[in-house]
């Protein structure tokens, strides 16, 4: 079996063969001629893998990962470029950021639905801090970078935020964040 990267010493790591083959996936596709990959971005950044005794590292993996899903995001911004204008894809992505802008302008609390008292989501506290982060980013430019959204961890808490809309919500700024940075 390849060493593509390292494997954990003890525990479990990211399964070995899920990695290689999404990994001969993504250089396939970013070999095909752009729109015609079959990977994008977006499933790169949603990607996760089964954990595995001795598997890769997660830390090096996830590293990887965020090279990649940059690689690709600048090659589908060239060729929307290329194909409808750099207006074209600045409205596109001006549409959703006022999409994410609207649902965290809500006020603290009340920003994503929040789940019963029995079962745990993410911090409300913590997460609305991290919105408000969003939030200044696109009112006034304020700095915040791809990685500081793809290394935020939040604590658990009964009846939190349901995590699936926050990830989401990320997820699509992180999409915005790299459609409007400069190549």
């Amino acid at each position: 079996m390849s060493s593509t990267f390292p494997r954990v010493s003890k525990g479990r790591g990211y399964d070995t063969a899920e990695v290689e083959e999404f990994l001969e996936l993504a250089r396939r596709a970013y070999s095909a001629p752009a729109g015609q990959a079959g990977l994008d971005s977006e499933r790169i950044r949603t990607t996760a893998f089964s954990m595995r005794r001795r598997g890769y590292q997660p830390d090096v993996v996830d590293a990887a990962l965020e090279r990649l899903e940059d690689a690709f995001a600048t090659r589908e911004r060239q060729s929307a470029v290329e194909s409808a204008g750099d207006q074209a894809w600045y409205l596109r992505a001006r549409g959703s950021a006022e999409v994410i802008l609207s649902r965290i302008s809500r006020p603290r609390g009340h920003r994503f639905r929040r789940l019963n008292w029995l079962t745990a989501g993410y911090s409300v506290r913590e997460v609305d801090i991290t919105m408000d982060r969003i939030r200044r980013f696109f009112q006034t430019g304020s700095t915040l970078g791809v990685d500081d959204l793809r290394q935020v961890a939040f604590h658990s808490q009964r009846g939190g935020y349901a995590e699936a809309q926050v990830d989401a919500l990320l997820d699509a700024t992180i999409a915005v964040i790299l459609a409007v940075r400069t190549p």
